[in-house]
């Protein structure tokens, strides 16, 4: 078992920035790639962005590339989503999940990760 827990949603005005932590337990972490995945009311869950679980392979969507960075620390059994230039349409519940996956970075598909938290609200106004 991996037991996931998101932090650092907020309300941010649009063109800010937020840092959204994942503070995992349980399993080994390094393990384990990670990802961010967003839901917007009345949407399906969305793929943001993954990282190898030694980080140095990353992946992210269309919609958030160059204004979001995830990353990761091993050490602190802890993801980052660092998030900039935020706009309206990144409002959603940000999920963090983890795959076992020794290599390769990461998949964009939700259903190839085992474990998931429970979320945190980011609200862009504009």
């Amino acid at each position: 078992q991996v037991q996931l827990v998101e932090s650092g949603g907020g309300l941010v005005q649009a063109g800010g920035s937020l840092r959204l932590s994942c503070a995992a337990s349980g399993r080994t972490f390094s393990l384990y790639a990670m990802g961010w995945f967003r839901q917007a009311p009345g949407k399906e869950r969305e793929f943001v962005a993954c990282i190898s679980w030694r980080g140095g392979s990353t992946r992210y969507a269309d919609s958030v590339k160059g204004r979001f960075t995830i990353s990761r620390d091993n050490a602190k059994n802890t993801v980052y989503l660092q998030m900039n230039r935020l706009k309206p349409e990144d409002t959603a519940v940000y999920y963090c999940a983890a795959e076992r996956r020794p290599y390769g970075v990461g998949s964009s598909a939700a259903d190839s990760y085992d474990y998931w938290g429970q979320g945190t609200q980011v609200t862009v106004s504009s």
